[in-house]
């Protein structure tokens, strides 16, 4: 018998390339194009390495009362994890336990189907309108739970409020989770329902909006019982996720509000901007909600743009899948990077237009 025959093989999620190159333009990753908040920075400098001899507090429980302040929940109501991937892969580990499959649409983050396989959870894509919205009929069938990214990624697509709160109260008997790592864009969350609907978990991150992506901090908001099982599951694995640094860099982070919506409201000033000269060059794409949007040229394929953008050091996001193969994600950057990426667009178009 050969030990490979044992091993739990699946297709791993690939995350967004990570060049070496600094001087590159990266717009692939949806990371966030401004520094973290000035506390950040000071409480970075001032830290004690001494106490990095002892284990962290397992609870996390600066960076739990900040969260809890700038959110109005209770500490039982929260949970946080080494990012929200961490969050989300708990999530499913936990609630999707059951031979019905979980719900999820069929373009979306694709670490959903990686996790349902790698946990052997079975499940089932939802295929999106031709505007990329859900259909909420879908998510009223039998299942063993459901996941909706609001806004949804790729798309940056955001669903109302009272379209998701009608999944969740048509499915009293399954966990709904609302993954809102964009939220912050311009989505409408599902916090306010988390006291109203016990089955209902809802997912959000520093990675996006708080600029915090190398830190790995995310949380899940729900019922006191599902953060219980949640943490549970968690302590089952490592007691010690949350290194100090996260704990106290986050904390800090949540604190200053101010610098928080100031640089969310840039990234959507130069979101609006964006989507205007892209409509210029003849681009089309959803409304996105999101910090990034996914873009269509109706004349040069998006695989030719992308690999053009490459040589010229900006780097974007392209996927070879079904219904998507003619779209592009292109985070939104500062105003200069985005200049640029105008700039080299309107040349690959003129080229391109001159070889036809």
């Amino acid at each position: 018998m050969n030990w490979e025959e044992n091993v739990r093989k699946v297709t791993p999620y690939i995350p967004g390339e990570q060049p070496a190159d600094v001087n590159v333009i990266k717009l692939n990753t949806n990371e966030c194009p401004y520094p973290p908040a000035p506390g950040v920075k000071e409480k970075a400098e001032s830290f004690d390495c001494s106490s990095l001899r002892l284990y962290p507090d397992t609870e996390a429980g600066k960076l739990s009362d900040a969260l809890c302040g700038y959110y109005n929940i209770r500490p039982e109501q929260l949970f946080i994890g080494v990012g929200s991937d961490d969050v989300l892969a708990m999530a499913f580990l936990t609630f999707f336990h059951s031979e019905k499959p979980v719900f999820f649409p069929d373009i979306t983050y694709s670490f959903y189907d990686v996790w349902a396989e790698l946990y052997r959870i079975p499940y089932k894509r939802k295929c999106l309108d031709e505007k990329f919205h859900i259909r909420k009929e879908d998510y009223k069938e039998e299942n063993g739970g459901i996941i909706i990214p609001n806004p949804n990624a790729p798309t940056g697509v955001a669903e109302k409020l009272g379209v998701l709160e009608d999944i969740i109260a048509s499915n009293p008997g399954s966990v709904v989770i609302i993954d809102e790592a964009y939220v912050d864009f311009g989505g409408e969350s599902c916090l306010p329902l988390i006291d109203k609907y016990d089955n209902l978990l809802v997912v959000q991150t520093f990675s996006k909006s708080r600029a915090l992506a190398g830190l790995r901090i995310g949380f899940a908001m729900g019922n006191p019982r599902l953060i219980r099982y949640l943490k549970d599951v968690k302590f089952s694995f490592n007691s010690y996720t949350m290194n100090m640094l996260s704990v106290e860099l986050g904390a800090e982070a949540v604190k200053d509000a101010g610098y928080f919506k100031d640089t969310v409201n840039k990234i959507i000033a130069t979101r609006e901007r964006a989507k205007e000269e892209l409509q210029e060059l003849g681009f089309t794409f959803p409304d996105s909600k999101a910090n990034f949007i996914f873009a269509s040229h109706k004349e040069v394929a998006a695989k030719t743009i992308f690999q053009e953008l490459r040589k010229r050091g900006i780097y974007v996001r392209y996927w070879e899948k079904p219904r998507i193969e003619n779209f592009l994600r292109i985070t939104v950057g500062t105003d200069n990077q985005m200049d640029a990426l105008i700039r080299s667009l309107k040349e690959i178009i003129k080229i391109e237009r001159e070889k036809n």
